[in-house]
């Protein structure tokens, strides 16, 4: 038996990146083809519906070849980039548990383990095949409507109004955890489909792109967000004392360094109404009809970037110092900016927080991130007249609106929060009374 080596070819293929996510944008590849590679080496950089992220690479070898040009959106387990990666003789590498064939030519991933692939951490769902991208078979005969379909997953109460509605659920495309339908996806089977709009016809000088990433995630949470009754409370504010106050905390030793402004202020303002006010820190569980009052209050910040519009937030921001918020405040921005925003920092938010007043907006109803109750928005700060001890003076003055979930939160609630918020920025030193 020979001992020499054998030039044995790997493929890398495209990671399962966790948060159900099912494909990716290929932005910039960092090798050529006859570039040498070793285990862990960043070799390309993709976009998901979340944020960007660099691929590392995890064995040794040789670029043989690029197999996606920068551009493309793969689905998971697409093979990315092959490699040459010597290989002793007589020996037999085992096949790929990551993925299997699907009798027809494609590939689903089905890993027996979900491996930390890029640092953010294991997945805690089960693992789940991904769908096809071939087209699919001539289906079969549909069930009856209201058919039981014992093979699809679905609780009693779902089952019952699928019987009630005339819904097939084996029709019904699950979006729950595990490939549960849930009572949305009935209801969204049942409702009828609109008609189709015809597509403009092209001008002159007209420029189309196709929605990728950040952006097509972000209109798919705000369709997803629109289903969600929805209420909007204003409150104009004198937050004079609030811009004097942030004057004198930038001479403070404990905050040198660190971005001191309105909006750290209204964050701290923010934190405290809560605190005052926790049920308003809540999710809907619309398949078991439930309220979940959330344990720590994990604050979104949007930021706008070239990509679109993130969300990263501050997790238990609420047990943060104001300095410490001040440094998570400066990492997620400039994070967002730059395009570092990793998948985690975008996981599990409960509340927003929106300046639009950078923008020059005096007020506005933002729209709730999916999944959250809450979001507030900061308008622009200006000089306005304004009635202050009994006479008209120049005064800082801005707008702040609370849009909530009108299922978790009533009127009384929010106007309360925003309130307490309101009153914070008016007069900070209501922080000192109510700690």
């Amino acid at each position: 038996m020979s001992t020499a080596t054998a030039q044995r070819p790997k493929e890398f293929r495209l990671p399962d990146l966790g948060e159900g996510l099912t494909e990716a944008e290929i932005l910039a590849w960092h090798v050529r083809p006859g570039d040498p590679v070793s285990d862990g080496q960043t070799v390309v950089e993709v976009e998901t519906a979340k944020a960007s992220v660099e691929l590392p690479i995890p064995f040794d070898g040789t670029v043989e070849s690029l197999l996606q040009p920068e551009g493309a959106t793969v689905p998971v387990g697409t093979p990315l980039i092959r490699i040459t990666a010597p290989a002793a003789a007589g020996t037999t590498e085992p096949e790929p548990s990551s993925v299997e064939g699907s009798g027809d030519g494609s590939t689903c991933a089905v890993p027996a383990r979900r491996p930390v692939l890029v640092g953010y951490g294991v997945a805690a769902e089960a693992p789940r095949r991904r769908p096809r991208r071939t087209p699919p078979p001539a289906a079969a005969p549909a069930a009856p409507p209201g058919a039981s379909a014992p093979d699809v997953l679905a609780k009693p109460p779902v089952r019952k109004l699928a019987r009630q509605l005339g819904v097939d659920l084996a029709a019904v495309r699950p979006t729950g955890p595990h490939g549960t339908v849930t009572r949305d996806d009935v209801h969204a089977a049942a409702a009828p489909a609109p008609a189709p709009e015809p597509s403009p016809a092209p001008a002159a000088g007209d420029r189309r792109e196709p929605a990728r990433g950040v952006r097509r995630a972000t209109a798919r949470a705000m369709v997803r967000s629109a289903a969600v009754p929805q209420a909007t409370l204003f409150r104009t504010v004198d937050v004079t004392a609030t811009v004097e106050l942030v004057a004198r905390l930038r001479g403070v030793p404990a905050l040198d360094g660190l971005r001191v402004n309105p909006l750290l202020l209204t964050v701290r303002a923010l934190l405290a109404a809560v605190s005052r006010h926790p049920d308003i820190n809540a999710a809907w569980d619309e398949e078991n009809q439930e309220i979940v009052h959330r344990s720590a209050v994990n604050l979104g910040i949007a930021a706008a970037t070239p990509r679109g519009l993130v969300v990263p937030n501050i997790k238990n921001a609420g047990a943060l110092s104001l300095a410490g918020l001040a440094r998570e405040l400066g990492e997620l921005v400039s994070a967002a900016r730059e395009g570092r925003t990793t998948p985690e920092a975008l996981r599990g938010g409960t509340l927003t927080l929106t300046n639009i007043g950078v923008l020059g907006a005096d007020t506005g109803s933002p729209l709730l991130n999916p999944g959250e109750s809450a979001i507030l928005a900061l308008g622009a700060i200006r000089q306005q007249p304004w009635v202050h001890e009994g006479r008209v003076v120049p005064r800082h003055v801005t707008t702040l609106a609370l849009s909530f979930d009108h299922r978790l939160v009533d009127g009384e609630l929010g106007a309360l929060v925003l309130g307490d918020t309101a009153d914070v920025l008016e007069s900070p030193h209501h922080l000192i009374a109510w700690a």
